[in-house]
């Protein structure tokens, strides 16, 4: 991901209120090693981000961290949400992931819809302690007030 769309999605995150940890790593993995964060955007025909989904992935492979969900204000209840987070899901899965983890205080509802179930944030930071965010959350005290969320990818 190039320098400007990370800029832009940075800016559509913020105002969404997620977490930007790591965007700069978007893309980008150890010398011939495939990147750690994955991120795709939706933008409008003008460019604008609309949209974005992706995830991080454990060291092993075998765990996602699903993050950066977000759909513009203005389309929001039309699907795209649940379309976004599908092919994060569904591509994490085609690339041998076997769970799918998530934060999130404000929408679980939304990812119970998904078939992801609560999950415990100590056992999601354990099997994704490499990743950005759960290291940021670990180093600023933000892990202790997070809701985890999880969904077998095997079954998916």
């Amino acid at each position: 991901m190039d320098t400007g769309a990370v800029d832009d999605l940075r800016t559509f995150l913020v105002g969404a209120d997620l977490t930007v940890a790591g965007l700069d790593r978007a893309g980008l993995g150890p010398a011939g090693l495939e990147p750690t964060v994955r991120l795709w955007v939706d933008r409008a025909d003008d460019g604008r981000v609309v949209g974005s989904t992706g995830y991080e992935t454990s060291a092993d492979g075998v765990h996602v961290l699903v993050r950066s969900v977000a759909v513009a204000p203005h389309l929001r209840g039309l699907g795209h949400g649940t379309r976004l987070a599908r092919f994060a899901v569904d591509h994490a899965a085609a690339t041998g992931a076997g769970r799918a983890w998530l934060f999130s205080r404000r929408s679980g509802p939304f990812w119970q819809s998904l078939g992801f179930a609560a999950a415990d944030r100590d056992d999601l930071a354990a099997a994704l302690a490499d990743t950005h965010q759960v290291r940021s959350f670990r180093r600023t005290g933000q892990l202790a007030h997070e809701v985890a969320w999880s969904l077998d990818l095997t079954a998916v």
